[in-house]
């Protein structure tokens, strides 16, 4: 027996950023069959959703304090730089 979670109902998801992630990723789904995959696109589609969900992400990351342990894996992530 398991716990299984059915991802379509939102009132079960409790993340405060759920909705903005919603309507970020139905934005980029309808963008990338619409208009990408047709070779038709725009630098600025869906930056408006991307900005609301990726502030709420950030507000949310630093009230539980976990900016600190982005901000190590960051360093840990960026390349040595190479000298010529």
């Amino acid at each position: 027996m398991g716990f299984i979670r059915d991802r379509r109902n939102s009132s079960t998801n409790t993340s405060p950023c759920a909705d903005l992630r919603t309507a970020y990723h139905n934005c980029f789904n309808r963008w990338y069959s619409d208009k990408f995959l047709k070779g038709h696109w725009d630098k600025e589609e869906c930056v408006s959703e991307w900005d609301k969900y990726k502030d709420c992400l950030s507000k949310h990351i630093d009230d539980k304090n976990l900016s600190r342990f982005l901000e190590a894996e960051g360093l840990n992530r960026i390349p040595a730089a190479s000298s010529k």
